[in-house]
């Protein structure tokens, strides 16, 4: 696995530090709503299982202990419509980022290879790309681009959608994975679906809301056959654990095995501990449940103030942002950003995630209540 750094784009947050210095000058302090990281306790449930299992002397298992991974199982067949998978097609992950930038070079992609991801995209599905030596392609179309080209070889998706809360339904997810599926028998080569989905338990709107955001494992996608298939998810958003580094993969029994023995090799292990922290979060729904009410709260009361301060909320079906533009003639990310800026509001430019999201920015729901009431103050001045 050859990671080819000097390939890399910049830090693209690095870029925000003279904004931030120009937003905790406000009398009023820094309101930071431009990353999405957890503010609110990790669940008591998951401290005593951390706790339990703080006695950890030994390696652990890079597959995951088998509790762990039944709890996996478990979980996708009563939250997200995905009954009967092999456990052994369940491996946990270092968070999911990681697994993010490192697939394509997991899988052995290289150069003259494509990897297609959505337009308005998290920049490690770039990130990942271009490490391995492939190709990043951005679309908001890949059945398209899987009918006309031979070098695609993975295809992200991500739904609920970072920055933009977009949802894909069943029917698109089923329309990608058989184009994939097309592809790999046109041109002798597999073709790997990834679906990023770390924000399914945080739907908003309907019919998500009630039906639940689909996964690219669900059997009215698949038609039951997993072949090519992987499903990424964290419970960074869930469960307040992204100090944990708490996530798995799950899917194609074949491509997991794949991935748990180069795994093996590196050392790539979540800790023993964790995965019993991970173990007791997923077993748990009530905590679940009152998360999304406090970022449902968050949510509205940010919504309703951009809103009446002039601005329009597109899309923010799901997930932990609202995905933000000024009414009325287009406007570059960076001067919305200004101007939240003057109201000692943090938020990040839409130019983070690629060219199509240059006249959005994203906000997010992870701030204490009362910093978020503060921020809907500044946007209506009362």
């Amino acid at each position: 696995m050859g990671l080819l750094t000097a390939a890399l784009p910049d830090f693209p947050w690095d870029s925000l530090v003279p904004v931030r210095e120009r937003a905790r000058a406000h009398p009023g302090g820094l309101v930071d709503l431009s990353v999405g990281t957890p503010v609110d306790p990790t669940p008591e449930v998951v401290r005593e299982a951390l706790a339990a299992a703080a006695d950890s002397p030994g390696y652990p298992t890079t597959h995951g202990t088998p509790a762990l991974r039944e709890a996996v199982v478990a979980w996708f067949a009563r939250c997200r419509g995905v009954p009967g998978l092999d456990p052994d097609a369940v491996l946990p992950t270092v968070g999911s980022k990681e697994l993010v930038a490192f697939l394509p070079s997991l899988l052995g992609l290289g150069a003259g290879d494509a990897v297609l991801h959505p337009a308005t995209a998290y920049p490690t599905y770039d990130v990942g790309a271009r490490l391995a030596g492939a190709v990043p392609v951005p679309t908001d179309d890949p059945v398209r681009l899987l009918a006309s080209r031979d070098d695609v070889r993975l295809v992200w998706l991500n739904s609920p959608g970072n920055p933009d809360g977009s949802v894909l339904g069943v029917q698109e997810l089923a329309a990608v994975v058989d184009a994939a599926r097309a592809a790999a028998g046109r041109t002798g080569r597999p073709v790997v679906v990834a679906s990023d989905e770390c924000y399914a338990e945080l739907a908003w709107d309907e019919p998500w809301a009630s039906s639940g955001v689909p996964s690219v494992l669900d059997p009215r996608v698949t038609g039951g056959d997993l072949t090519g298939l992987l499903s990424v998810y964290s419970l960074s958003k869930q469960s307040n654990l992204a100090g944990y580094r708490a996530a798995f993969v799950a899917g194609d029994p074949a491509l997991v095995a794949g991935l748990l023995e180069t795994r093996k090799h590196a050392g790539m292990i979540v800790p023993g501990p964790v995965q019993a922290a991970m173990t007791a979060a997923l077993q748990d729904d009530a905590h679940v449940a009152e998360q999304r009410e406090r970022y449902r709260r968050r949510r509205s009361v940010l919504r309703r103030g951009f809103e009446a301060a002039g601005y329009v909320v597109d899309r923010s079906h799901a997930g932990l942002y609202l995905w933000v533009r000024p009414d009325g003639p287009p406007q570059d990310a960076w001067s919305t950003v200004a101007d939240l800026a003057s109201l000692g509001l943090l938020v990040a430019p839409g130019a983070f995630y690629g060219s199509a999201a240059a006249g959005h920015v994203r906000v997010a729901l992870t701030a204490p209540d009362e910093r978020i009431a503060e921020a809907a103050a500044r946007l209506t001045g009362a």
